[in-house]
């Protein structure tokens, strides 16, 4: 268990600690000379004979050194709020207790400390205070002990509640990624640099190799410390101590705020998504894109808050919000964090991360919201996933859903109504129903396409795509058509896509003029004659060739020269035959391999560039294997 202190300066945090465990903590020389604890300190102890060891994170209470308790509140199972009897609640109290209480911490004690200063009457206004104070929040019902760090009464009280607590606290999922948040880093001589902090989700051991920092840089764990005692691995919960190596790691770049991460978890993101509340005691309403500091882990960012669901947020209200901050954050959904003011003076609210990977666009559209309200309502994934893509056109990226949530895609239960679909860029999750209503679209809308141009066999892929608007990226869209294709609720001929039904005849007229020019093309091979040489009159060849091209009967290579849909396959064949060979095309290789000249060549190669079956680099090309040619000329 991680018990954490809070309360207003002097009120007898550090001396309580000291009178319940035995020691003094580790206090600096700033501290002991201005007697008060101006960063975190941290202490380990049995609260009895054969008890595992309990963490204790001794907080500033100074208003100035607010920042140093909110590093030390992340990741602890108590908060020990302590209330001098002489002073009674002060201006700390209340902001330690508003920051705990927005952090979600599941327990507190109250020691109402200094009661051999006092008679009991004021103990008991003291007492009656705190109750007021607690009444409306999480913690009313949490039990007050009245002590003296002095004179040791009621301090046996308080170690046997924090026993009883200590009994009720649930241990923390080890599933996801490894998770610490560094609130202090130093260095050991004869063992290097060591980084300490709260585990906050997962486990590691000695040997593993985790992500520092915002640029992510690998170092192994060479050595841990587990609740203060040497260990061979670590998991969330613990207070953490890592002895870290790697190339050129210096003490100076590393500071509190980083992050050590799991590989797969490594993320950088300057958006998030958060369920915000504003305290009820502000006395002023929070603005859209009002500056403030964001606490989150041991991090303290600088950014703005943008404001979904209206221009602002009143005292007390709770809002829907995307932080835009200045530098780069890790966070997963469901970790707390704190909002200060711009000059860091004052807590104006909280929340928790929805979605640490928030859109740049449509971020205030019902659909989004509708997501977001799906994410606040529930923690567990496979509950939440059918509401998230009901509500996305787009699917949702697997990877960054493992992120989003710390659960390894192995251990995902997916609903009956969620599909992961291949593509060539990887996984995609989409709700079943809805790629279905996305199928039906496209081919309602090949069907328009039909109507509007009855005369041509059909639309490409990309231009399909671009007529039916579809917001999908390329890679999904090609996926969802090749299901059509596989089904035969699509048809093709050459790269044009077709409803089977769709056939478009030439009349008697044009058919007649083809039976005399076809022979022509079939002689000429790889060579076939131009317009002009055709012998006709050439507007009216020029016209029969472009609807043939239309009907994917021919292909126009450049204005005035066609090819046979049969000799484009064949050349085709041959590009593929190269790229076997070497995958990177010149035009040297190909005009040698077709027997033409380089002028021919290379209108046939920029053919293949503008239809998608290549993609040119200069003077040199590659197959693209999304290519619809490609994959129908391979052997």
């Amino acid at each position: 268990m991680i018990v954490g202190t809070a309360g207003h300066i002097d009120h007898g945090k550090t001396a309580l600690l000291q009178a319940l465990t035995g020691q003094a903590g580790d206090r600096r020389r700033e501290e002991r000379e201005r007697g008060m604890t101006i960063d975190l300190g941290y202490l380990y102890a049995a609260l009895e004979p054969g008890a595992p060891l309990t963490g204790f994170i001794d907080v500033p209470g100074h208003e100035r050194f607010t920042h140093n308790m909110l590093a030390g509140a992340q990741g602890i199972d108590l908060v020990l709020l302590v209330v001098a009897a002489d002073d009674g609640v002060m201006p700390q109290t209340r902001e330690h207790l508003a920051i705990v209480e927005l952090l979600g911490i599941p327990r507190a004690l109250v020691a109402i400390t200094k009661c051999d200063r006092v008679d009991s009457d004021r103990v008991q206004v003291v007492r009656d205070q705190v109750r007021t104070l607690l009444a409306p929040g999480p913690y009313a019902d949490a039990p007050l002990i009245a002590l003296s760090s002095v004179t040791g009464e009621g301090i046996e009280s308080l170690r046997q509640q924090l026993l009883h607590a200590q009994g009720e606290v649930q241990q923390r999922s080890t599933e996801g990624g490894f998770r610490l948040a560094i609130d202090r880093a130093f260095s050991v001589a004869g063992a290097g640099i060591v980084v300490t902090g709260t585990a906050l989700s997962g486990q590691v051991a000695v040997s593993d190799t985790l992500r520092l920092g915002p640029q992510g840089k690998p170092v192994r764990i060479r050595g841990l410390h587990a609740q203060n005692q040497a260990a061979e691995h670590a998991f969330a919960g613990q207070r953490v101590a890592l002895n870290l190596s790697a190339e050129r790691l210096a003490l100076e770049h590393i500071h509190r705020g980083h992050w050590l991460l799991a590989d797969s978890l490594y993320a950088p993101t300057q958006r998030l998504d958060i369920d915000l509340r504003l305290l009820a005691g502000e006395s002023r309403a929070l603005e859209h894109f009002q500056p403030v500091h964001v606490h989150l882990g041991t991090q303290d960012v600088t950014g703005r808050v943008a404001l979904l669901e209206g221009a602002s947020l009143a005292p007390g209200g709770r809002m829907f919000a995307q932080l835009l901050l200045n530098a780069p954050v890790h966070g997963v959904k469901g970790d707390p964090l704190i909002l200060r003011d711009q000059s860091a003076q004052r807590t104006l609210g909280g929340g928790r991360i929805l979605d640490p990977f928030a859109p740049t666009r449509q971020r205030r559209s019902p659909e989004r919201l509708a997501q977001l309200a799906a994410l606040a309502d529930s923690a567990d994934l496979e509950e939440v996933l059918p509401a998230l893509l009901a509500h996305s056109d787009t699917g949702l990226d697997p990877q960054r859903v493992e992120r989003q949530f710390n659960r390894p895609r192995s251990r995902w239960v997916l609903p009956a109504d969620v599909r992961l679909i291949d593509t060539r860029q990887g996984a995609v999750l989409f709700s079943a129903s809805r790629w279905q209503a996305l199928q039906a679209a496209v081919l309602e809308h090949l069907a328009r396409f039909h109507q509007l141009e009855p005369d041509q066999m059909g639309p490409d892929r990309d231009r399909l795509r671009r007529f039916a608007g579809s917001p999908l990226e390329r890679s999904t869209f090609i996926s969802l058509l090749e299901e059509l294709l596989a089904s035969g609720a699509i048809a093709s001929r050459g790269p044009w896509l077709h409803l089977p039904e769709h056939q478009v005849r030439l009349s008697e007229e044009d058919q007649a003029l083809w039976q005399r020019l076809q022979p022509m093309f079939d002689q000429a091979g790889f060579a076939p004659p131009w317009v002009r040489d055709l012998g006709h009159e050439e507007a009216t060849v020029r016209a029969l060739l472009l609807k043939m091209a239309r009907l994917g009967l021919l292909h126009q290579v450049v204005r005035d020269l066609f090819y046979t849909d049969s000799m484009i396959q064949q050349l085709a064949a041959m590009l593929l035959q190269l790229a076997d060979a070497n995958p990177v095309i010149q035009v040297a290789a190909f005009r040698d391999a077709v027997g033409l000249g380089r002028k021919r060549s290379i209108q046939i190669l920029e053919y293949f560039d503008r239809i998608g079956l290549t993609r040119r680099f200069g003077d040199r090309r590659q197959i693209r294997p999304d290519s619809a040619l490609a994959r129908r000329t391979e052997p």
